[in-house]
C-alpha cells in the first residue's frame, strides 16, 4: 500500500543536484514535482516495494538528464502517465 511510503525521504534537495545542473534547486524543484506526481497517480493499493522501485527508477531517470529543468509539468505528467501505464507490461517492476 503506497501510504505505507513516506515520499519525503525520495524528493531530492539542491545538493543531490549541484553535481550534474547549474541551476541545482530548479533540478531538485522538477524531479520533486515528478516524484509527487507519481506518487499521486500511483494506485492506492501498489505494494510499498514496487512503490520504492518506482521511485528508484524515476531518480535513475531523470538525477543526470541535461535538460530536466528545461521540460515543462505537462511533458512530465505524460512521463509518469506513460511509466505508470507500462510499468508492468515492461517487466521493470523486477528489474531494479
Amino acid at each position: 500500500m503506497k501510504q505505507n511510503v513516506d515520499v519525503q525521504v525520495v524528493l531530492a534537495t539542491p545538493a543531490d543536484m549541484e553535481d550534474f545542473f547549474d541551476d541545482a534547486s530548479e533540478a531538485a524543484e522538477q524531479f520533486n514535482f515528478i516524484v509527487h506526481v507519481l506518487y499521486d497517480r500511483a494506485d492506492e493499493d501498489i505494494s510499498a516495494s514496487s512503490m520504492d522501485r518506482l521511485f528508484q527508477y524515476c531518480w535513475e531517470t531523470w538525477h543526470r538528464y541535461p535538460d530536466l529543468t528545461d521540460i515543462d509539468e505537462d511533458e512530465l505528467i505524460d512521463w509518469v502517465d506513460h511509466t505508470l501505464a507500462t510499468w508492468d507490461d515492461a517487466g521493470n517492476q523486477d528489474n531494479l
